[in-house]
């Protein structure tokens, strides 16, 4: 259920940084409101500025101009204790490429992130919910890329997070594996009311936002409503 107030805030956001002499803008006066328990999509080429946003959104960087607010407090001010706080109680982060610890099982990958959480979920139960409970004493190696993309997945989700980023989720699967990967995001949203945030280069995802923001160069050019999300399994690209 889509909440009224926006929990996230960004206002007039610009991130710039150094790379050797020149001064590369990723984002430049940025603005936007992100609903709890809504599933927002944000589309766009590769350097148009989506991974900037996220990681801002995520606690991971500081804008270098503009503000940045979660539930009303100000993140862009905050010290690194506090920031620390609010990537492990609040955010949860899934990425293109898995990053599971390879020594580790399944459950006992699934383990470290609610040791981050105050208050986590069971790790079998939400790798059960992920469809994993047969392979939850299983190591990377013994997986295929979209078994270990539900346990990264099941990773962010047992913390519990009130956010969850997914940068590129199904960027390194085929089409009939990303689909899977997409439902998946999908019930966590549904199941658990958590907001999901989606980045992809692949307009073909836009279809399963409530909202669609499209990027470019480093600015939001254009949002999109849908009233009536296109279901993950029908997706196609």
């Amino acid at each position: 259920m889509v909440e009224n107030q926006a929990l996230w805030r960004l206002e007039n956001v610009t991130k710039t940084y150094m790379m050797g002499q020149v001064q590369v803008t990723a984002l430049r006066e940025t603005s936007m409101e992100i609903h709890g328990g809504e599933l927002l999509v944000i589309l766009g080429p590769s350097g148009s500025g989506k991974t900037t946003l996220l990681n801002l959104l995520g606690g991971m960087d500081k804008p270098t101009g503009g503000r940045v607010f979660f539930d009303g407090e100000s993140l862009e001010g905050a010290n690194e204790k506090r920031l620390t706080a609010y990537r492990r109680d609040v955010v949860g982060f899934v990425f293109q490429f898995f990053n599971l610890i390879p020594d580790l099982t399944a459950v006992e990958n699934v383990a470290l992130g609610a040791h981050l959480s105050r208050n986590p979920l069971s790790p079998p139960a939400v790798l059960e919910e992920v469809g994993m409970a047969d392979r939850m004493n299983h190591f990377p190696s013994q997986m295929s890329g979209g078994e270990q993309q539900r346990v990264s997945i099941a990773r962010a989700v047992v913390k519990n997070p009130r956010l969850l980023l997914c940068d590129e989720p199904t960027g390194s699967l085929d089409c009939s594996t990303g689909r899977v990967i997409l439902e998946l995001l999908e019930k966590v949203n549904r199941t658990y009311g958590t907001t999901v945030v989606i980045v992809s280069h692949n307009a073909a995802i836009g279809g399963m936002g409530m909202r669609v923001a499209t990027m470019s160069s480093g600015r939001i050019v254009n949002w999109v409503a849908h009233p009536a999300p296109v279901p993950p399994g029908e997706i196609e690209w």
